[in-house]
């Protein structure tokens, strides 16, 4: 087995040469990297019932549909790096120019962030989305998932490989860790001159765990206390079908509704609307009916589960998400427009919505490709991780003899 110093070393290495990659063969590579998932499917399912099978008894139903691969996943998975190759390249892009009395040229040009290091969980299509990412956005990257999904991130990755190298480009641009304790994410959050970013996906104690002994960068990310305002002014039909989707189409996601804040005066009439919808209905169609609690406001249940809260004003709901949100998402349902205008202004999330879902929030729903991650802090990047934001830049500064 591979050490992880070993590991953050080999990628370290293999970063620098992609900085004289152009847009065309990396393309290439991603395309490559998308075929061999196709091929590798079978190893890739087989990998994958393994993981599965380990982790039946020991969590939810909902984070077994987040573990589990299928071929229609595989396909979602290849059709997302060719998205990514369809973007345009981040790297190499002149940000702004401008000339100085003295006759030099200065360039804010955009560059490569060098190694990307990703912590997650058990979500395998996290696998191939970081790598395609990191690729297009020149970086090699450092792939570290749960142990509940190793078997499948191995196959992952060597499809990955396997594609990079029939590309012409070194499989060492993509590493997994090998080692699934805390150790090996102790020692990339210290990586000091191997790792020049580190992104966490995960719950709210892998998140905290980075920020508090990180010593390299690090992207806050994830958890998500996202909530939807029914407002006075709410037409009820739009808002049930916004709360239903947001909260049951898939509950185990960042994106997924946690809490319902509803304006007082129309109250009864919409607790009844979520009753019929997403009580009754789902138990009459042998769906898991959503839980309802009034007194948990701080959780992320990534469940069927949601928090729900009657509320005077729209100011009064405002004041609620400040005290408990985790700056994810965060919508008003209102055919009002001021009401809509001060909560726009005034929720201070990465995501704000007027009139929809919450599970918009997501890179390939935002014309990105997929995501690395979604930040849910300021600086340097905030929202859907793109491209642009998986770049750093630098000046470039062209004279003719010039000097101080």
């Amino acid at each position: 087995m591979k050490t992880t110093i070993e590991i953050m070393k080999t990628a370290k290495a293999a970063a620098p040469p992609l900085a004289v990659v152009n847009a065309e063969e990396k393309n290439a590579a991603l395309e490559a990297m998308a075929q061999e998932l196709i091929n590798s499917e079978a190893a890739i399912l087989e990998a994958n019932a393994i993981d599965v099978e380990n982790a039946k008894g020991s969590v939810s139903d909902v984070m077994i549909d987040r573990l589990t691969l299928s071929s229609d996943r595989i396909a979602s998975m290849a059709k997302g790096i060719r998205e990514v190759a369809a973007l345009p390249d981040p790297v190499g892009n002149v940000l702004r120019r401008h000339t100085l009395p003295n006759g030099l040229v200065v360039e804010k040009t955009s560059v490569a962030l060098g190694v990307i290091a990703i912590i997650y969980e058990s979500r395998p299509n996290v696998t191939s989305d970081a790598a395609a990412l990191a690729l297009k956005s020149g970086s090699a990257c450092i792939l570290r998932g749960g142990k509940e999904a190793y078997n499948s991130a191995s196959a992952i990755v060597a499809a990955l490989q396997s594609g990079l190298r029939k590309a012409g480009l070194s499989g060492d641009v993509v590493q997994l860790v090998e080692d699934t304790t805390r150790n090996s994410a102790a020692e990339l959050m210290t990586g000091v001159g191997y790792v020049d970013l580190l992104i966490p996906r995960g719950g709210k104690g892998l998140i905290q765990s980075c920020v508090e002994n990180a010593k390299v960068p690090c992207i806050q990310t994830g958890t998500g206390i996202c909530h939807i305002y029914v407002d006075e002014f709410a037409d009820l039909e739009k808002a049930i079908n916004i709360v239903e989707n947001a909260k049951t189409s898939r509950p185990s996601v960042c994106n997924a509704a946690e809490v319902c804040l509803v304006h007082s005066a129309v109250a009864d009439r919409f607790m009844q609307l979520m009753n019929d919808r997403l009580v009754e209905k789902r138990k009459a169609s042998g769906q898991t009916p959503v839980e309802f609690r009034t007194d948990e406001f701080s959780t992320e249940f990534l469940d069927y589960i949601m928090a729900i809260k009657t509320v005077d004003s729209v100011r009064e709901a405002i004041e609620h998400i400040a005290a408990h949100s985790t700056g994810h998402s965060e919508a008003i349902i209102t055919e009002n427009a001021a009401n809509a205008d001060i909560f726009v202004k005034m929720v201070d999330s990465a995501a704000v919505y007027i009139n929809a879902s919450t599970r918009f929030t997501d890179g390939g729903e935002f014309g990105l490709g997929c995501e690395m991650g979604i930040s849910t802090q300021k600086l340097h990047a905030r929202g859907p991780m793109g491209l642009e934001e998986l770049t750093s830049y630098k000046y470039v500064v062209r004279g003719n003899g010039q000097i101080r």
